[in-house]
């Protein structure tokens, strides 16, 4: 077992000065893969204060020695393809074939932030429309030295949608991955030293929240705040970022709709169902967790759906065959229980759960579950469970399931399916989301911006959006 008590700053990997340890678990072999350090705030003043040291030279660097940095960290990540996918395989749980996309999405991702940092540098400078005597420039210049945490479900993706647009808009990071998920990250720490990114930009703490998260959210050598997770700890993150005055963007809970229409084909969207709840175990904040179907195709695709969950395969998230692997860790899998259990004190009728399926006798599986006919008053509606259960109820109209769709909390995405694009896309525009997926599955693109209405967060992640995250604008006003 792999004993991890250093931190990476400043290109160098340093003793943490902290003594507890934390355990790194296989959620399927259910052992110990690692131990580490849970980090001390004397491990996130040295790394904010290498970043702050390297902050000004970095920004002075420019957008196209940035945008090598991340081209050669984009291919150092696929040169470690085999060795990373089956790390992340076994130390978050989710099958092989799945870590291979979320490898692709990284790497698409530095790619992408690379083209940005080159378009960031062509259009500093630009001018603003002044009055006939007056000259006024435009110029983004880096937000500074930025705080990321990123959660456990999308090890190396979430890390990616932050650590790439920060870098290119010229900022220095302090990131803290998951101490559930720590393992695939460290590669970054790794690909920094071999690519020989200057000391400082780039810090990683190992460490949980009480070691690292809260004194990196409280930091007064912050600059800015990028957090990925649940509702209940962003907030906490944003309570600690208001004593400085401190920008912060967090992407936080879903719970999802999908509407099917009645003109919809029944088999299309019964693949796209099991698309947006099955994959990574449900284990996604987009999650489209509750199925609204029009009332003429429920009992088909309720059919469709139960056949297409027995024919899931879980497993080894190793193997070939695999379709779902365990939950990510002991927790979550309780977590998840807990709404089961819930579930059978509210009543809910499964179509599909435990009682229908073995489980492996190994692994922090939960079975694949459909309820139908869920109440809106149920808790298991209306709060994200972020594991695979999925709860569906009929409608009589497209008013109708948008208006249930609509009446949640969050608001992070969607899925509308069906016969009808211009129906599709009408019934799409008005709901209250940040994505919504057409007759699709959940395709997230590093050029599309990412993020909700409501309480699944503030601010946008990828895209142009994403840069503009870090960066702060600065005009420059003079005679003509």
């Amino acid at each position: 077992m792999q004993r991890l008590t250093l931190q990476f700053i400043a290109n160098r990997w340093q003793q943490s000065a902290a003594t507890r340890r934390l355990t790194v678990s296989d959620p399927y072999q259910q052992c110990p893969l690692a131990e580490i350090t849970a980090g001390a705030a004397t491990d996130v003043d040295a790394a904010v204060n290498a970043a702050r040291d390297a902050q000004p030279a970095w920004h002075a660097l420019g957008g196209a020695c940035r945008a090598a940095y991340l081209e050669a960290l984009a291919t150092a990540l696929e040169t470690r393809r085999e060795t990373l996918t089956r790390l992340s395989a076994r130390n978050n749980g989710k099958a092989l074939a799945e870590t291979h996309i979320d490898l692709d999405d990284a790497v698409a991702c530095y790619r992408y932030y690379a083209a940005q940092a080159h378009a960031l540098e062509a259009r500093q400078g630009r001018p603003v429309e002044p009055a006939a005597d007056i000259d006024a420039r435009v110029y983004e210049e880096p937000a500074g030295v930025v705080g990321l945490i990123t959660p456990w479900n999308f090890p190396l993706v979430t890390s990616a949608w932050k650590i790439a647009p920060a870098l290119a808009a010229g900022c220095c990071v302090v990131f803290k991955p998951s101490e559930v998920v720590p393992l695939p990250e460290l590669a970054l720490a790794e690909i920094a030293e071999e690519i020989d990114l200057p000391p400082g930009v780039f810090n990683l703490l190992l460490g949980d929240g009480e070691g690292i998260g809260a004194p990196l959210s409280a930091h007064p050598g912050i600059d800015k705040l990028s957090f990925t997770g649940s509702n209940a700890v962003g907030e906490t993150v944003m309570r600690a970022a208001a004593s400085g005055s401190r920008g912060v963007s967090l992407e936080l809970g879903g719970k999802s709709p999908i509407l099917v229409l009645d003109d919809a084909d029944v088999d299309s969207a019964a693949d796209w169902v099991m698309g947006g709840i099955f994959f990574n175990s449900g284990q996604i904040c987009s999650a489209t967790s509750r199925l609204l179907v029009h009332h003429s195709l429920a009992e088909a695709l309720y059919a469709a759906l139960a056949q297409r969950i027995d024919a899931l395969c879980l497993g080894d998230p190793l193997a070939a065959g695999t379709d779902m692997g365990p939950m990510t860790s002991a927790r979550q899998r309780e977590r998840v229980e807990a709404y089961l259990a819930l579930a059978v004190s509210e009543g809910l009728v499964a179509v599909r759960d435990a009682s229908h399926r073995q489980l492996p006798p190994q692994g922090e599986f939960v079975a694949p579950t459909l309820y139908r006919d869920v109440p809106v008053t149920s808790r298991l509606w209306q709060e994200e469970i972020f594991g695979p259960v999925l709860c569906a109820r009929g409608v009589a109209s497209d008013a109708e399931a948008i208006a249930l769709a609509n009446a949640s909390d969050f608001g992070l995405a969607a899925t509308v399916i069906g016969g009808d694009l211009d129906r599709v896309r009408g019934v799409a525009r008005a709901l209250r989301a940040g994505s919504v997926w057409l007759n699709s599955e959940q395709r997230v693109l590093p050029q599309g911006g990412w993020g909700g209405f409501g309480r699944s967060g503030i601010g946008r992640e990828l895209g142009p959006w994403g840069l503009a995250s870090y960066v702060e604008i600065k005009h420059v006003i003079g005679p003509a």
